[in-house]
């Protein structure tokens, strides 16, 4: 299973899934992180903790130990025919 916690600066990843319960997943969904949502990691500290990723338009700052809890799967952008919006591949794990 590929979690949050994995990627690295610069990558970008769709979120599959919210493992967990409780006031956690709850205030991760509220953030903005939901199923099939773009995430594009930003930076992370000197020593890893904590991550800057933007999620719909803006950045967050997220601790390690929330990420573990967060799916997700890579994907690529390609243009489309008509020059409108990206089209999203899942990549083989």
């Amino acid at each position: 299973m590929l979690t949050l916690k994995d990627i690295k600066p610069g990558q970008r990843v769709r979120v599959i899934k919210i493992h967990g319960e409780g006031p956690v997943k709850r205030r991760i969904m509220t953030m903005g992180i939901t199923r099939n949502t773009e995430i594009l990691v930003r930076k992370a500290a000197p020593l890893g903790d904590p991550i800057e990723i933007q999620v719909r338009g803006y950045e967050l700052s997220l601790r390690k130990a929330d990420i573990d809890i967060i799916e997700v799967a890579w994907y690529e952008f390609t243009d489309s025919p008509g020059g409108e919006s990206e089209q999203r591949k899942n990549h083989p794990f």
